[in-house]
């Protein structure tokens, strides 16, 4: 049976562990880990950092659903807001895309600690100068050093499809998964990306059985092409018997992760609306 969690991301304006806290106050059986500043951004998160968050999921009971490396916001000391997956797994510049290579296994090890199943991780756009066919050489590169890794920790990498990126939707993620031949590369299937892109919600989960790691839900208005917008699931189009029957048709019983980052000042009425809306399906 599926179980939902909520993703850290929604409280970027309180500590990780008092995150972990507020979200087991809403009743969700797993926490989503963000990977990135004001959570666990890897090059300042040490070991007291993670004795800290291991405190919380024990005092809590939370269990882990993933652990979040879409994006490095900290990587910047002003981050522009076109920086969101930037520096890439396909990033040209080798310096920078091994530096994000580093830092996806260090999310690897954070999963590893906290017993989570997997992490997730965009490709990046192809940017100025690095064309599509290039950048997914790069991205074939990066995926070896990490899966390598991934792969010795017992810690699977979803790959987070999303319109506009090097890997935009279900077609693409499907084929770099069987192009890569490992079993521990799979798909982070976020609902609301799909639908953005005009996907079928139901055959695109039956089309990805066996390869999901990892489910994002938010609800999105104009559902098939519509706003690339988080809302709490209520407030906008899709119809999320849809998804939990097609999971349910799939055989899927990991964690479905609420990403609602887009509620910072407001994160507890999103997570106790959302449990709400959705706690019928589960």
């Amino acid at each position: 049976m599926v179980e939902l969690a909520f993703s850290t991301n929604a409280y970027t304006r309180h500590s990780l562990p008092e995150a972990v806290r507020r979200i087991a106050d809403h009743d969700y059986a797993g926490v989503e880990i963000l990977g990135d500043d004001p959570h666990a951004y890897f090059p300042s998160f040490g070991d007291e950092e993670t004795r800290s968050l291991r405190e919380a999921l024990d005092e809590t009971g939370l269990d882990v659903s993933n652990v979040n490396a879409n994006t490095a916001m900290g990587y910047y000391d002003d981050a522009p807001p076109s920086a969101f997956f930037e520096p890439s797994i396909v990033n040209a510049d080798d310096e920078l895309r091994e530096w994000r290579v580093e830092y996806t296994k260090r999310a690897i090890d954070l999963a590893e600690a906290v017993g989570a199943p997997a992490v997730c991780v965009a490709t990046g756009r192809p940017l100025p100068g690095n064309p599509p066919e290039q950048a997914r050489e790069y991205l074939d590169q990066s995926l070896d050093a990490i899966l390598d890794h991934a792969e010795s920790k017992g810690v699977e990498v979803g790959i987070e499809f999303e319109p506009e990126l090097l890997v935009e939707c279900t077609d693409e993620v499907l084929e770099l998964v069987e192009a890569t031949g490992r079993d521990s590369l799979g798909i982070n299937l976020d609902v609301g990306h799909a639908a953005v892109y005009g996907e079928d919600l139901g055959e695109t989960i039956r089309r990805s059985a066996g390869h999901i790691t990892g489910v994002h839900l938010e609800d999105i208005v104009g559902g098939r092409r519509g706003k690339h917008y988080h809302r709490i699931p209520g407030e906008g189009d899709l119809d999320f018997g849809t998804v939990f029957d097609a999971l349910d048709d799939v055989g899927y019983d990991g964690f479905a992760t609420l990403e609602l980052y887009t509620y910072p000042a407001e994160p507890d009425r999103a997570a106790a609306e959302a449990f709400e809306a959705l706690a019928q399906y589960v």
